[in-house]
């Protein structure tokens, strides 16, 4: 018979505890030091960052193995900055999204196209946000458009020109381009480069001094140049940078401290899909204020009403919230948690998963594509650490979820 837990209330901002003291198995720290030494033993990646909480108690923050496969290269910290890839649709697109609809500037159910006028393929007359924000606008699920465009407008019409994958609403494909748009949106909104108003409206009240695009860039980059152009190699903020990918199809060197994504490379480093870095401690900030429901530190960002409903299953016939993710049977990191937990991963091996009703979140961070995309071990990584969290939370269960 488990163990019941008394929920604590979070504080004011995280605080560290041991994992018994939040209704978790002591040795949960030992646990997954473990599984993630095995992990990277195994190639899952050069480096990992950790980060585990409940009931706003951090009960495991730490760095693993370095920033590339070089032996010599600088030692993963929490605070080492990763490229975030997807995470960026939620962490910074979805965020900036619903701040906005809390202000009365953002209307999920208006046509993208009274946004964006742009827009002009009678095909598309009828997405709205709301279908872009849960991947059923219709549009095709990826295209290299890196190879032969540069800039935000450019994009814009090549998006705008391409014929749809299925009718809006018929369907959910996952696809960059809804949060391309996305974040076109909130840059028509608001007269700002995203950077700039997730920077204003998010990672400063929250004091998240490791988050944001083109770390290495002194200021917004021009939205028609290419990502490289922000690249210094003698930067000094490289050595807390994980290199990702060798490229040899498009920049032709190791990408470090640029964005990996070639689209969002394409677009000046700064889109609604990817292009943005944060480290663990900076994730797990930004997880707790979800959980707390819009609130961190004393600040409200969102209201509480909106967190639970952009984060709340949209359809039956899909496991899409608005942005995020919520559990279903091929999920890879949420099917340990409740059905109420949403969350969302990065093809770089980024994962972010959190659960309201257990009061739990799990960041995991690593640069799995480094050397090569091709590498995939990091999903079994995923899977244990959410076994083992799951299972290290003694009032609850040691059952798996699945979709009903």
């Amino acid at each position: 018979m488990n163990r019941v837990a008394t929920r604590l209330t979070p504080p004011a901002t995280l605080v560290t505890a041991d994992p018994a003291a939040v209704g978790m198995s002591r040795d949960l720290p030992a646990r997954l030091d473990s599984i993630v030494s095995v992990a990277m033993a195994e190639g899952a990646a050069p480096g990992v960052a950790l980060a585990v909480g409940r009931w706003g108690r951090l009960v495991h923050l730490r760095g693993y193995g370095r920033i590339d496969v070089a032996p010599d290269a600088p030692a993963v910290t929490d605070s080492t900055m990763f490229d975030m890839a997807s995470l960026t649709k939620v962490v910074a697109t979805t965020t900036a999204a619903m701040i906005l609809e809390d202000e009365g500037q953002l209307n999920l159910d208006a046509p993208v196209r009274s946004y964006l006028p742009e827009l002009t393929d009678s095909a598309k007359a009828r997405i709205t946000v709301r279908m872009i924000l849960t991947h059923s606008g219709g549009f095709e699920a990826f295209s290299a458009l890196w190879r032969e465009h540069r800039g935000r407008a450019d994009y814009l019409a090549q998006i705008n020109a391409r014929p749809l994958a299925y009718n809006p609403g018929d369907s959910v494909i996952y696809s960059d381009w809804d949060f391309v748009l996305a974040g076109l949106i909130i840059e028509r909104i608001t007269g700002m480069p995203l950077d700039q108003f997730v920077a204003t409206r998010v990672w400063q009240p929250l004091h998240m001094r490791d988050t944001g695009f083109n770390p290495l860039s002194s200021g917004t980059m021009p939205s028609d140049s290419d990502c490289t152009a922000a690249f210094r190699p003698d930067h000094p903020l490289l050595a807390r940078i994980a290199v990702t990918e060798m490229d040899t199809a498009y920049r032709h060197a190791k990408i470090h401290g640029i964005v990996h994504d070639e689209n969002a490379c394409a677009i000046g480093g700064v889109a609604g899909h990817a292009g943005l870095f944060s480290s663990a401690r900076d994730a797990a900030v930004f997880s707790q204020m979800l959980l707390n429901g819009g609130e961190y530190g004393g600040v409200r960002l969102i209201q509480a009403t909106t967190v639970a409903r952009w984060t709340a299953r949209q359809s039956n016939h899909s496991s899409r919230a608005l942005g995020w993710d919520t559990p279903s049977e091929h999920s890879s990191a949420g099917r340990y948690f409740s059905p109420r937990s949403f969350g969302h991963t990065g093809f770089t091996g980024t994962s972010i998963w959190m659960d309201p009703e257990r009061g739990v979140f799990v960041v995991l961070l690593t640069n799995r594509v480094n050397p090569t995309r091709a590498n995939l071990r990091h999903e079994a990584l995923r899977r244990d650490i959410g076994e083992a969290v799951q299972g290290a939370i003694l009032d609850a269960p040691l059952v798996e979820w699945r979709a009903r």
